[in-house]
């Protein structure tokens, strides 16, 4: 069934990677993610890294339950270890927000200089295991 209303949020920040690849995957691999996934929080769906095949681009997609969801990952990003680490690692340059994001969200991804779309209808399969 197509759904019309929903409260998912998908962030998507892509970065320039300006350390060495094989140093940034490491960090992704053994640090941020880690970290992250260890958090565990209630309203995250996903957190995942993608690499462009010369390894100088990479997009973090995330995926949560509602706008609380998304704010308390950036609460917990703000207040991390790894926070100061991510910018030794990368320089952002684009940030979009997907989804029905509420007005505090708005606001503080708007100081990421972020693009916002709305959720207008779809579909997704909740039990896939990719």
């Amino acid at each position: 069934m197509l759904n019309s209303n929903s409260d998912r949020i998908i962030t998507v920040i892509h970065c320039t990677i300006k350390s060495k690849p094989e140093a940034f995957e490491n960090w992704i691999k053994d640090r941020a993610s880690k970290y992250v996934y260890d958090l565990k929080e209630e309203n995250t769906i996903s957190y995942e890294w993608y690499l462009s095949e010369n390894r100088k681009e990479a997009s973090l997609i995330e995926t949560f339950v509602d706008s609380e969801g998304a704010i308390q990952r950036l609460k917990n990003h703000s207040k991390s270890p790894i926070a100061n680490e991510v910018l030794e690692h990368v320089d952002i340059k684009s940030v979009y927000c997907f989804g029905n994001a509420k007005k505090d969200l708005i606001e503080i991804f708007s100081a990421w200089g972020a693009k916002f779309q709305t959720h207008f209808c779809g579909f997704n399969i909740i039990n896939y295991r990719g």
